[in-house]
Formats: C-alpha cells, sequence, structure tokens
C-alpha cells in the first residue's frame, strides 16, 4: 500500500476525479448563460443518456469488480447493493428536494419553506452523493493491487460519470432560468449541485483504503445507491415529456458508452 500509480496517493487521486466530475457538470450548466431555452426532446434525450451511463457503471466498474473480489460469493454483492438503494431510499425520504418538471407542492422529503431553486438543486445533490462516492470508491480500490480493481477502470468511472453530469447541471439551471432567476444565479445553482461529489470521493477513497475488507461491500453500496437514482428519478425525468423513445435510446446509447468505456480502459 507504499506504493501508488503515477506517484500520487489515491485519495488525491479520488479527489481530482471528483473535482473533474464537478466541473462537467458546471460544462453542463453553461449553456444558461446565453438563453432561457433548450430544446426539451434532446434535454429527455441526454437525462436517458445519463441514466445508461449509470446503469453500465454500476454493474461494469462497481458489481462484477465486487463479486470478483470476494471469489465469486454473491453475498457481499448482494447485501452492499441493497444497503446502498437502503441508504438513498433513506435520504430521499429526508431531505427535502423537488424533481425536475413538478410543482413545489410536490417536493418530497420533510417539509420546509426553502424556495423552489434550492428544492431543485438538492434533487440533483442526493444522486451526486453515489457517483462520487463510487469514483473515490474504485480508485482507492487500485491500491490493493486486484486484477477486477485498475486505474484505467477507475478513470473509465470518472470520465463516464463526467459525461453524464452534464445533462444534470442543465437540468436544474436551465427551469430556473425559464423562471426569470438571472443567468449567472441560473449557473451557479446547476453547478452548486456537483459539489459533493468530490467530498464524496474523498471518503469513499479513504475508507477502502483503511478498511480492505469492506471493499466489495463498498463498490457494491455505491452501485445500490446509483441504481435507485436511476430508478426513482432519472427515467421518470426523462419520460414526463412524453419524449419516451428518445429516453430509450439515450440510455442505450448512454449504456453502449460507458461500457465501451470500462472495457476498453479497465
Amino acid at each position: 500500500m507504499t506504493t501508488y500509480l503515477s506517484g500520487q496517493h489515491p485519495v488525491i487521486q479520488a479527489l481530482l476525479a471528483t473535482l473533474f466530475t464537478w466541473a462537467m457538470t458546471a460544462l453542463g450548466a453553461l449553456p444558461v448563460l446565453f438563453t432561457r431555452r433548450f430544446n426539451q426532446k434532446v434535454m429527455d434525450g441526454l437525462l436517458g443518456l445519463a441514466a445508461g451511463v449509470m446503469i453500465a457503471a454500476s454493474f461494469w466498474s462497481l458489481l462484477n469488480p465486487a463479486i470478483e473480489m470476494s471469489g465469486g460469493d454473491w453475498k457481499p454483492a448482494v447485501l452492499g447493493f441493497l444497503l446502498g438503494g437502503a441508504f438513498l431510499f433513506g435520504v430521499d425520504k429526508s431531505l427535502p428536494h423537488l424533481h425536475v418538471g413538478l410543482a413545489i407542492d410536490q417536493a418530497e422529503g420533510i417539509k420546509t419553506s426553502w424556495r423552489r431553486s434550492v428544492l431543485l438543486v438538492m434533487a440533483i445533490t442526493l444522486h451526486n452523493i453515489p457517483e462520487g462516492l463510487a469514483v473515490g470508491v474504485a480508485f482507492g480500490a487500485v491500491v490493493h493491487g486486484m486484477d477486477s480493481a485498475t486505474l484505467g477502470g477507475a478513470m473509465a468511472l470518472a470520465l463516464g460519470i463526467g459525461l453524464q453530469n452534464m445533462p444534470e447541471g442543465l437540468a436544474v439551471a436551465m427551469p430556473l432560468r425559464r423562471e426569470g432567476i438571472g443567468r449567472w444565479k441560473a449557473f451557479l445553482a446547476g453547478q452548486a449541485s456537483g459539489v459533493v461529489e468530490p467530498i464524496a470521493g474523498v471518503i469513499g477513497a479513504a475508507l477502502v483504503l483503511l478498511m480492505r475488507p469492506i471493499l466489495p461491500y463498498a463498490l457494491a453500496f455505491a452501485a445500490g445507491a446509483m441504481i435507485y437514482v436511476v430508478v426513482e428519478e432519472l427515467i421518470p425525468e426523462a419520460q414526463l415529456h412524453g419524449s419516451e423513445d428518445t429516453a430509450t435510446l439515450g440510455a442505450m446509447v448512454g449504456f453502449a458508452l460507458m461500457m465501451a468505456l470500462d472495457v476498453g480502459l479497465g
């Protein structure tokens, strides 16, 4: 554990990778500086693409390595996966947030007087937690020298998460811009949802470095949390405006893209 790839500590690698994914969220929010409108069908396709990326990453980058690390034993992966979903379920029911496209009286979590803009940011922030955690765990796993945990695979995961963060930043910023919020405030709100990823990434990397036995559980935990987000939020939002075919095709492309990245780089 004293020799680190690329001359950097895995926690630093995880921090840099999740700073990249945060930057991609900010990049996705940039269009609000120039326009109030964005083609809804294109947005639905991008949300579908994000869902496909997350589904593929959950298996190729997280669940499959977790099973291999357990010597083919399915129990750590299943338990970690269910715990990840349960964690997001608990956070989802507790933290006030509002999904894109819904009225403010449909906000979830405990009742609050927070403004709509804050609730929208909180919704995206919720599912950035497992994304940051997944990247951190992937980089932390590399140092243990297992065939199923490679630096290339961790980098592929960070790249895939970064790509699917772009429509998420836009999904927060553009509705706020349409409602009359200033362009810079809308941009800042859109990128702010990604700030949690470096925090979660550092925590994930540090945990698996300190506690090797939890590694399969941690990988599966991140996968379960991401799948919960996909089913509970991304897919419904992508199909909310009647663009089911576009969203489905986007999901297929996203899955294929993430699979190619993981297999090609991992």
